[in-house]
């Protein structure tokens, strides 16, 4: 399985890399360019995705950038590990379904190793922790299919910020909260990256 692996080490501006995923998307479709696994962080930055509501945005000073993946408005910044892809399903089943439940058991699998469990809910697209008895999510799925090629990803909150989520109604969902993996459990998540390209790499083939 030809896929490139990328790591960047500074934060990436989202329209940089929303720009470097669609090249590549058309590159991979006139197969001139192999698959992509891209692990990043972004600078503070709201997006919204095509489901989006303003009713959704509860500071209205806040700047929201407008995209074409999936789902709602979501936050990026310091601390979380993005993780963006393009995928192409042709090479597997073009079941849509089936790569949502690889995003989720590659978060799911990576996050046991630090004996920390987690779960997807079918109702609200991500992964979520029971914290003690309350729902909250640890990270979030985004993703966007064209000529059957999968791209945009998934974020999973280390040691972020999490305040910056009262400015908006995050993925639309009001009754359960945000969470990071500092706040369930202080330990070193230096090498979560590398589990999760281990993970989704090894997902995608079985």
């Amino acid at each position: 399985m030809n896929v490139e692996i990328k790591k960047s080490k500074k934060p990436i501006k989202y329209e940089d890399a929303l720009n470097l995923m669609e090249k590549r998307l058309k590159n991979l479709h006139e197969k001139k360019a192999n698959e992509l696994i891209w692990i990043l962080e972004h600078d503070h930055i709201y997006t919204a995705g095509t489901s989006y509501k303003e009713s959704e945005i509860l500071d209205k000073s806040i700047n929201i950038i407008k995209t074409n993946r999936g789902g709602k408005i979501t936050y990026h910044g310091p601390g979380q590990l993005i993780c963006y892809f393009v995928i192409d399903l042709k090479k597997r089943k073009k079941d849509i379904r089936k790569f949502i439940t690889i995003i989720e058991k590659t978060i799911i699998d990576s996050l046991k190793l630090y004996n920390i469990q987690t779960f997807p809910d079918k109702d609200n697209i991500g992964i979520w922790y029971n914290d003690s008895s309350k729902i909250k999510k640890i990270a979030a799925i985004g993703v966007r299919i064209s000529k059957w090629i999968a791209y945009h990803g998934f974020s999973i909150n280390i040691n972020n910020d999490l305040d910056k989520y009262n400015s908006i109604i995050p993925c639309g969902i009001k009754n359960r909260g945000i969470i990071n993996l500092k706040k369930i459990k202080n330990q070193n998540y230096k090498d979560l990256d590398k589990k999760i390209i281990e993970n989704f790499i090894m997902n995608l083939q079985n």
